[in-house]
């Protein structure tokens, strides 16, 4: 069994240039439910004259919170933080990138300063009862620096061990990794955080993700990010495209035997749901299959 946390409804549209209306999303992640993720990635508690996609955040989570699933929200900050708690989330994301030149572009000061503002982050939601995550971003390659020192990410998951994140995901930002570079920094982040309770985030840049998903998965990874169809990628992050594709992460899952929960009956309708929403074709690989199988299984 694979838990998929699915991250349209944030990491999917924080980069689309269209403005999708709150009911919108709020439908959106009601069929997502409906079709079996159990956690959703919704929204970012972030600067909305930088993200104006996700100036909303509080909404949606009100507007989802009835629903039998877990909802996550991004946060870079102590006002990102207030803001959470504010909106009654119950579930934070806290976001540090491992290289300096991400660390500047997109929470606007160097690794050093960002984690003692996510320290003072945690303990804001912490003391309001809010479970956290903690994501290294850039972890594998960044589009300023260049490849990551595995030392750096090991520096920021330890950090992150040390203010009492529950759950650790490696981001590969700009989808530059390698399998190698998945197995490397797995085995090294496993010897201060426990590989049960790591998770990767991956993107499709290369044409590598769903590789890099295999490898992670043997290297014992049971946590995964993706979008449907692929949507998805970072604004501060040049050069960055889509998410790995949720609808071939299951594909691929399924194929070898392994169970997520979700119910590939009703992907394609999803799929072609949020296309609509923002407006354009979406770039999974099953999305361009004419009358592609709901499920070819071993």
């Amino acid at each position: 069994m694979v838990l998929i946390t699915e991250v349209s409804l944030r990491d999917g549209l924080q980069i689309e240039p269209v403005i999708v209306p709150t009911a919108d999303k709020v439908r959106f992640g009601e069929l997502l439910v409906d079709a079996g993720f159990k956690h959703l990635e919704i929204g970012s508690f972030v600067n909305p004259e930088r993200v104006a996609t996700m100036a909303d955040t509080a909404e949606v989570v009100a507007g989802l919170a009835d629903q039998p699933a877990t909802f996550h929200t991004l946060v870079l900050n102590e006002r990102g933080a207030q803001r959470a708690v504010e909106a009654g989330a119950k579930n934070v994301r806290l976001v540090l990138s491992a290289s300096e030149g991400h660390s500047v572009s997109n929470a606007g000061v160097g690794t050093a300063e960002a984690m003692q503002r996510i320290a003072r982050a945690a303990e804001i939601v912490h003391d309001a009862g809010i479970r956290t995550e903690g994501c290294i971003a850039t972890a594998f390659v960044c589009p300023f620096d260049g490849d990551t020192p595995v030392e750096r990410v090991v520096r920021v998951a330890r950090h992150y061990a040390d203010i009492g994140v529950d759950v650790l995901h490696l981001a590969d930002t700009i989808g530059a990794a390698s399998p190698g570079d998945i197995n490397r920094a797995v085995t090294a982040v496993r010897d201060v955080f426990p590989v049960d309770r790591t998770g990767l985030h991956l993107h499709s840049t290369y044409g590598m993700a769903d590789a890099n998903a295999w490898e992670a998965y043997r290297c014992g990874i049971r946590r995964f990010d993706a979008a449907l169809g692929g949507l998805g990628g970072c604004p501060f992050a040049p050069g960055a495209t889509g998410n790995i594709a949720a609808d071939d992460l299951i594909h691929l899952f399924h194929r070898e035997g392994i169970d997520t929960g979700i119910d590939v009956s009703k992907l394609g309708a999803l799929r072609e749901h949020l296309a609509g929403l923002v407006g354009h074709a979406l770039p999974s690989a099953l999305a361009k299959i004419p009358a592609a199988p709901a499920e070819v299984r071993r």
